[in-house]
């Protein structure tokens, strides 16, 4: 006989890894415990060598589908003779890494009570098990145990704590496990706060019922889900859109929809079956989907829609009674707030937007988006990580000691925290230039710290001074005494695709993005960068032209048509008569003696231009906007064309400069002929990417660099990103995107993160 003593550590708490290795031990017929602790699960268990031996080996190989073994160690250690197998209680406290599980859509077992007349939760709006519910919105504090959850008030009835208690149960030590009884409930308020009802003798589906009745008839719904608010009205309602719009200050931007299975998506939208999958999966992410018709209300001037299925029994419910037809599903906030998830904080920011308000007394104590994904030529590319996907862990390569704090970038703000050389990357703030997100990003650095137990030795931000970011570390590592270490924004870019994918040594880094501070004091943003996370050089970029109004020219791409329509000597007839002249003749004069107007490589201020240029978009209502319709004017035409560009690259050391004024001239000279918009945009996009490959392959003459990481926000173009990726393979590259981590600045935690890693200070010596 012996006894072992097995430690595992990772996502191994909420996801029913106590119950599978009870029942493992006892059909093995063996002795000993199955304890949670703040790091994750400890085993003892005792029997024969060869019974020791099958358990470990299927302790690996048939774990819970949502377990996430990190870590496992074993050792011998003296026999107890136990008598039976059994779980004991957690232990309340440990100096081992803590993990915590994302929230999981209902899985298929909780989906078919909740539509079973039989069964006790027969449309309970707040069914789970170990395998499906909320985790990291309802925890307080490690471990994963009800007390530590905001189900802390719900006492549990008899029948609840029977499956709670019983081993066998798919609902054993489900934490938020609840029913009609004991649990959660529904309440319809309407935009006074008064409770409404519909009048019926059948009180329990009064909200639901009173709640679709009211959408049915043009209303604006706010409803309370896993990680905050959503605001719901009918997709297809154009009046109730529009007045959506109008309220919630959000004119032009695309709104989600929900819908009721991957079937009724495939009725909106072309999917293919990655897509499919990744709509089913139980992240549940929003999916950005090719529309099949250009209809304006939902998703104006853009050929995608965010499609997402529903993951909670609530959602389920909902568009059980709704039908077969989308809801807008929309976060519920004013444009670039962050969501509301507080009760109190819903009525009162949501009460000018919505009519009636579908909320509930299960309150959630970490607010959490939605996380938008999408395909990208077979592979996952996120656009925002949060709900689904939040905080599961991404292992560095270099350990982090002392612990690091990551803070992130100004827009989309993500933080993250790294202890040894497992990092969390923290669910999507948003843009710290709202008090609202800057008070939530200090408020979820103090529950991650917590919460991981993780408290930081150093912090890292960017190289920005007036980030909001960048003050909190430095203000907050004068008041600690800590280090801190500044990362410029677009070596943390390629230092975070390089980490996600487990890269080392230096490689072409090809980033391109709107801005972010270079090392020359300029604002950088169209830049190829060769080196690894220790340092980089900059071997390339688009030649810089003025900014004219600085950040104002992100919001009027006009001006920056202007700067490169003079900077390429082509006149600016294109914009008359569309833009005044007036106006025309001061940002002239900016240019002409660079006032408010600094020179930057912004590839994103390059596809701005262009859209102006073409007569696509002068002004944006939302970041993107003229980036996102060029590339939409560009996806209805199916071209290999190019222009037949002259050799654009300025000098032949470092850096190159890669000259855009012939491209320029192109598209202008196109405009002059009258070809189609569609086509000038898809020559463009072709153009750029045949640039970008020429000088990778440059690049790879000087240095013998094979291997090229594409990000930047730049980069979450699907065709350019497309068209990168294949013309880099045919010239024998290697090519790494983003899978884990968006492309866009709501990955550059991760790049942070591992740079600091590498850094003097950050040693054990």
């Amino acid at each position: 006989m012996q006894r072992r003593e097995i430690t595992i550590t990772g996502i191994v708490q909420g996801v029913g890894f106590r119950p599978f290795v009870f029942t493992l031990a006892s059909q093995l017929k063996l002795l000993g415990f199955v304890q949670n602790r703040a790091g994750g699960v400890a085993i003892e268990v005792e029997g024969t060598a060869s019974q020791l031996d099958q358990f470990h080996r299927l302790l690996q190989s048939q774990a819970p589908p949502l377990a996430n073994i990190e870590a496992l160690t074993c050792r011998l250690i003296p026999t107890k003779n136990d008598g039976r197998f059994r779980i004991v209680a957690s232990e309340a406290t440990s100096e081992t890494q803590i993990f915590v599980s994302p929230d999981i859509a209902t899985c298929a077992d909780c989906r078919r009570e909740l539509f079973d007349p039989s069964n006790r939760r027969f449309h309970y709006p707040f069914s789970n098990c170990t395998q499906c519910g909320p985790r990291l919105t309802i925890i307080q504090q490690a471990p994963w145990d009800r007390a530590n959850t905001s189900m802390a008030g719900f006492v549990m009835c008899s029948a609840c704590q029977t499956e709670y208690d019983d081993p066998r149960d798919r609902r054993f030590h489900a934490q938020p496990v609840a029913c009609a009884a004991c649990g959660p409930e529904l309440r319809l308020l309407d935009n006074r706060h008064n409770r409404r009802h519909s009048g019926t003798s059948d009180q329990s589906r009064n909200p639901l019922t009173d709640f679709c009745d009211a959408i049915r008839g043009g209303s604006i719904g706010a409803v309370k889900g896993l990680g905050g608010y959503h605001l719901v009205c009918d997709a297809g309602n154009g009046e109730a859109i529009a007045k959506l719009r109008r309220r919630k200050q959000r004119d032009e931007k695309p709104f989600a929809v929900m819908v009721r299975d991957a079937d009724a998506a495939a009725r909106l939208c072309l999917i293919d079956n990655d897509e499919r999958v990744l709509l089913e999966s139980p992240q549940r992410p929003i999916v950005l989907l090719r529309k099949r018709t250009r209809e304006f209300w939902l998703a104006p001037n853009n050929p995608w829609l965010g499609i997402l299925l529903p993951y909670t029994p609530l959602h389920e419910l909902l568009l059980d009674r709704w039908g077969d037809q989308p809801l807008v599903m929309t976060s519920g906030n004013l444009s670039d707030e962050p969501i509301a998830c507080e009760d109190d904080d819903a009525k009162d920011r949501l009460s000018d937007i919505a009519d009636v308000l579908l909320i509930h007394n299960r309150p959630i104590h970490v607010r959490c988006d939605d996380s938008v994904l999408r395909i990208n030529a077979g592979q996952t590319s996120p656009i925002r990580r949060s709900r689904g996907y939040a905080p599961m862990p991404i292992r560095l390569l270099v350990s982090c000691s002392p612990p690091l704090l990551a803070v992130g970038g100004q827009l989309r703000n993500v933080f993250a925290l790294a202890s040894g050389t497992t990092a969390f990357v923290s669910h999507h703030i948003g843009d710290l230039d709202h008090f609202a997100a800057f008070d939530a990003f200090r408020r979820d650095i103090q529950l991650y710290e917590q919460l991981f137990n993780i408290h930081p030795g150093g912090l890292v931000h960017d190289l920005h001074p007036d980030y909001a970011s960048t003050t909190y570390a430095r203000q907050r590592a004068a008041r600690e005494l800590l280090p801190t270490f500044a990362v410029q924004h677009h070596h943390a870019h390629m230092a975070a695709c390089l980490a996600e994918h487990g890269l080392d040594g230096e490689v072409i880094g090809v980033i391109f993005d709107g801005s972010g501070l270079g090392s020359d004091g300029t604002i950088w943003g169209g830049e190829f960068l060769v080196g690894g996370y220790e340092s980089f050089t900059r071997a390339a970029h688009l030649s810089p032209v003025r900014l004219p109004g600085s950040d104002r020219a992100s919001r009027e791409p006009w001006r920056m048509a202007l700067s490169y329509l003079h900077a390429a000597g082509c006149g600016v007839r294109s914009l008359v008569p569309r833009i005044p002249q007036e106006s025309i003749r001061i940002v002239l004069q900016m240019i002409d003696r660079g006032i408010q107007s600094p020179l930057t490589s912004s590839a994103g201020r390059l596809f701005d231009a262009v859209s102006s240029i073409v007569g696509i978009r002068d002004a944006v209502r939302f970041e993107g906007q003229a980036a996102i319709e060029l590339e939409a004017a560009a996806l209805q035409v199916e071209s290999d064309e190019t222009y037949a560009l002259p050799d654009c690259v300025l000098r032949t050391e470092f850096p190159l400069i890669v000259d855009t004024r012939p491209l320029i001239r192109a598209v202008v000279q196109d405009c002059r002929n009258s070809v189609d918009v569609p086509l000038i945009a898809r020559r463009f996009h072709n153009t750029l990417a045949d640039v970008v490959a020429g000088v990778c392959d440059l690049i790879r003459e000087s240095t013998g660099q094979h291997r090229v990481v594409l990000s930047g926000g730049v980069f979450l173009n699907t065709i350019l990103s497309r068209q990168v990726a294949r013309l880099l393979a045919d010239r024998g590259f290697e090519c790494f995107q983003h899978q884990q981590v968006p492309a866009g600045d709501g990955g550059i935690c991760l790049g942070q993160l591992a740079i600091a890693a590498r850094m003097p200070y950050n040693s054990s010596d």
